[in-house]
């Protein structure tokens, strides 16, 4: 049926893949590694050497203002206090003496209230014994807003 040929037809057989002396890990230079391929074939290839992440760079936070006042406000409320603190030391034998002073000038103010009364009522009665009082009174009188005032004095 057909005719004769000089071709022979065979059917084709994976090649074998051949076998390499396998290297030492100390033989593979820098910046080459053994990989294996997605046939599952193993070879040797360079690879990029990854940089490991850098570390994440810290963002400054603004201080808040709160802050800055108080800040700024210690020393001064420190500094007040102590100059405080001196000054009261300093004063402590004059504030006593004004202190004595003080409850002397009350009990002056008290006598007086209570004395200078007395003394008054004393000397109204010793200055008094031979005449009256004197009383003293005045009418006066006027018409209209505007209208000229009257008046009369009289002592008895």
């Amino acid at each position: 049926m057909y005719p004769e040929t000089a071709y022979e037809i065979t059917t084709l057989t994976p090649q074998q893949p051949t076998q390499h002396p396998a290297m030492l890990p100390h033989e593979i230079p820098p910046g080459v590694q053994m990989v294996t391929l997605p046939g599952g074939i193993r070879t040797l290839a360079y690879t990029p050497t990854q940089a490991p992440p850098a570390p994440p760079v810290p963002v400054s936070q603004p201080i808040p203002t709160w802050a800055k006042t108080t800040a700024l406000l210690t020393p001064t409320v420190g500094g007040g206090v102590a100059a405080a603190g001196i000054g009261i030391s300093y004063a402590a034998p004059g504030l006593i003496a004004m202190s004595e002073a003080l409850w002397a000038s009350v009990a002056l103010i008290a006598a007086a209230a209570i004395g200078v009364p007395v003394l008054l009522r004393l000397g109204r009665t010793a200055a008094g014994t031979g005449r009256g009082t004197t009383h003293i009174t005045q009418n006066i009188t006027a018409s209209g807003m505007f209208g000229k005032a009257n008046g009369t004095i009289n002592h008895h």
